[in-house]
């Protein structure tokens, strides 16, 4: 028998087929675009991958040299990041950072062309406000130098390279910009009334406390704690007689060292003289005060040598090659004819110390009229030159007796030299004594210090003595000191050394921040002390290292009425007191990732 399909199921059976065949097509091509999709992504996610891998390991890259230039920033200042610029630019993640050979996934280049560099050069010098989690706080000619690290793969389908670019800010921040600043605890306890303006800091604890009003009006901070105990005798503390703080943020505690330009172990080496054979070029050379002087006074017992010095272009004025120096011996008339403005004969009983000083006195009035006249200095500091000799270093250096100590003193001191406005610092490794009012020739007894120049005192401890003061009446033993005149006006910053608390008795106590400049007088509580001011603790006293003793019978001065305030003036970049020592502060100012093969990418802060 015979089956004969009818035409319609012929067709029928066609249409089935082709329709199959279109969905197998269909599915075919949904295939196929499915698969070059996941392909696709795949090798986006693979080329993704890869990006964030490069980005990373470029980023790695240029921490690796912020870290180092960091830490040489804190330890040796600008000096050893401009020496180890070459180090810099060879260091790369290797195989020393390995973690299973991680990095050797990487090519390194600076670039520029250049394998396993990493380009690192000064790009700018910046004056002016740090960024908003630094309130307050300035720079002036901080360098800022660009990291730029460009990076390939070597494993993987994607062959990129990408890069990553750091803007590092190294801040020279003067130290005169704090209200307050100490390298160790710094005591509040017992206090006179005082109300702080300005930022405080300290490199260790800070102890509060006291019955009469503690106010800080901007941010206080310490690497250790901030408590009221028991100290001085008094105490503890608690509710508003452990201060007032209207910061903001009131006070941090815990935060990290200040470092400084200088040697943190031996901060005492600023006011040194530098020691036979150290290099004036070295870190260490540059950061002495010795060296940064344009005028060197040194006396011995039979002469005085004044060094007239003003280094190059680059140069400390103590890298000069060739200074000028005058000699003198130390008799009454050659004195008068090669230092009018000094002094050694003057003699005074210092009671807290319970020794004679033998005092190297500076009129310096008379100094101010010697460097404009002085032919020698004048030849180092021409009168148009705009240069000008703007920080005097004065030792004492005659010998000593158990009985007797050297020291310096600045007398006719209300009008130090302007120095074409740039101002005038006086340091001394001695103790320092200043007679009478100083940088005030207007606006006494007050805080308007629009008249007064950049100035600071650095030395080894700081005493003030009112108009009244007179040599012959310091030997009388008194238990309250010769009476005072009833004011004294200071307008400068002021770096010196405490005897440090031994203890939390009244014997075994610094004196705390209020009796840093220390008084010999009696200048009972209708007499005034004027202070506008940054005060700055750095060390201790190593030659004045007499104990501070409460004020009461058996002490060598009843105090006055203190009246501390910050100069406003210090937190202009261009009244700066000459000689100022600068915190250290590295700071991360801009982040990019630019072009490959580029290094002047622009990025605004």
């Amino acid at each position: 028998m015979k089956t004969i399909l009818s035409p319609q199921r012929r067709h029928s059976a066609g249409y089935a087929l082709l329709m199959v065949m279109s969905i197998v097509a269909v599915s075919l091509i949904v295939l196929a675009a499915t698969m070059q999709r996941s392909g696709t992504v795949a090798r986006l996610n693979n080329r993704n991958n890869t990006y964030v891998a490069n980005v990373n390991a470029a980023e790695a890259a240029v921490e690796k040299v912020y870290a180092r230039m960091a830490y040489d920033f804190a330890a040796f200042g600008l000096g050893g990041v401009v020496a180890n610029l070459g180090l810099y630019q060879t260091n790369v993640p290797s195989a020393a950072d390995n973690v299973g050979a991680y990095w050797d996934n990487f090519q390194f280049s600076d670039g520029q062309g250049n394998a396993n560099r990493t380009y690192v050069m000064n790009l700018a010098s910046y004056s002016g406000p740090l960024p908003s989690q630094y309130p307050g706080l300035f720079t002036m000619n901080a360098p800022v130098y660009r990291i730029v690290s460009n990076v390939k793969n070597l494993n993987g389908r994607a062959s990129l390279t990408n890069a990553a670019q750091i803007d590092v800010l190294l801040a020279l921040v003067p130290l005169s910009t704090y209200a307050i600043f100490y390298n160790s605890l710094m005591e509040f306890s017992t206090a006179a009334p005082m109300t702080v303006n300005g930022r405080v800091h300290a490199n260790g604890d800070i102890y509060t406390g006291a019955s009469t009003p503690t106010i800080f009006n901007d941010t206080v901070t310490t690497t250790g704690t901030l408590t009221s105990p028991a100290n001085n005798g008094a105490g503890p503390w608690s509710g508003a007689g452990a201060g007032t703080f209207n910061g903001s943020p009131n006070y941090k505690t815990n935060v990290p060292t200040i470092t400084l330009s200088l040697n943190m172990t031996n901060t005492y080496s600023l006011i040194e003289q530098p020691p036979t054979g150290e290099l004036t070029s070295s870190v260490q050379g540059q950061q002495r005060l010795y060296n940064q002087a344009q005028v060197v006074l040194l006396v011995s017992n039979a002469t005085v040598t004044a060094r007239i010095q003003a280094g190059a272009a680059g140069q400390v004025p103590g890298e000069d090659s060739a200074p000028l120096t005058i000699i003198s011996s130390t008799n009454y008339s050659a004195l008068a004819t090669n230092f009018p403005f000094l002094s050694l004969t003057n003699q005074f009983r210092d009671q807290r110390e319970d020794k004679d000083i033998l005092t190297t006195q500076i009129d310096v009035n008379k100094y101010g009229l010697w460097i404009k006249t002085n032919p020698s200095v004048l030849a180092k500091f021409p009168t148009a030159s705009g240069t000008y000799p703007t920080i005097l270093y004065a030792a004492d250096n005659r010998a000593n007796t158990s009985a007797q100590l050297s020291g310096v003193r600045l007398a006719n001191a209300a009008a130090p030299p302007r120095n074409g406005g740039l101002g005038w610092s006086l340091a001394t490794p001695n103790p320092l004594y200043v007679w009478d009012n100083y940088n005030a020739t207007n606006n006494l007894a007050s805080t308007n210090t629009s008249t007064a120049i950049p100035s600071a005192l650095m030395s080894d401890a700081l005493t003030l003595l009112s108009s009244a003061w007179q040599d012959s009446t310091s030997f009388t033993a008194s238990s309250t000191g010769p009476n005072a005149s009833s004011t004294i006006t200071v307008n400068a910053a002021i770096l010196t050394g405490i005897v440090p608390s031994t203890g939390f008795t009244s014997s075994t106590f610094s004196g705390g921040v209020h009796n840093l400049p220390r008084l010999l007088e009696n200048w009972t509580s209708s007499r005034d002390v004027w202070l506008n001011t940054s005060i700055i603790n750095l060390y201790s006293s190593t030659k004045a290292t007499g104990q501070f003793v409460t004020p009461g019978s058996s002490s060598y001065y009843v105090p006055p009425t203190r009246h501390f305030s910050f100069d406003q003036n210090f937190l202009d970049p261009a009244k700066q007191p000459p000689g100022m020592p600068c915190a250290l502060v590295p700071i991360r100012y801009n982040w990019a990732l630019p072009p490959v093969n580029t290094v002047n990418y622009s990025v605004v802060p």
